[in-house]
């Protein structure tokens, strides 16, 4: 999976990102060559909410788990065949140049 992560300080909705040139040809490249398992643009950290029981009691907070200057503004899954792929992916990812694109293996059954 690989998490893009922003700083927030440009929002751009899914038409914004659409229109990006750059952004279009990375998602094209990854269907063409059928290594794309699903795509999600997160909302903004303050539509989140977290989640915590304790004590058997509920506890819900506005916001996202941590307090950072970058989030996670989308993932992308993706199948590899290695590390050096997934990194060669990531890569050429037109935000790659500004933010960072943690790049984290997820359980299979």
């Amino acid at each position: 999976m690989l998490m893009i992560c922003d700083d927030g300080a440009k929002l751009e909705s899914p038409a914004e990102l659409d229109a990006k040139p750059d952004h279009v040809a990375w998602m094209r490249d990854l269907d063409e060559r059928d290594m794309s398992r699903g795509r999600y643009l997160m909302r903004p950290p303050a539509e989140a909410k977290t989640v915590r029981v304790r004590d058997g009691k509920e506890l819900v907070s506005d916001g996202p788990f941590a307090e950072t200057k970058e989030w996670v503004a989308g993932v992308e899954l993706i199948e590899c065949a290695d590390l050096d792929e997934a990194i060669a992916i990531a890569s050429a990812h037109e935000a790659a140049g500004r933010y960072p694109i943690e790049i984290r293996p997820y359980w299979e059954d």
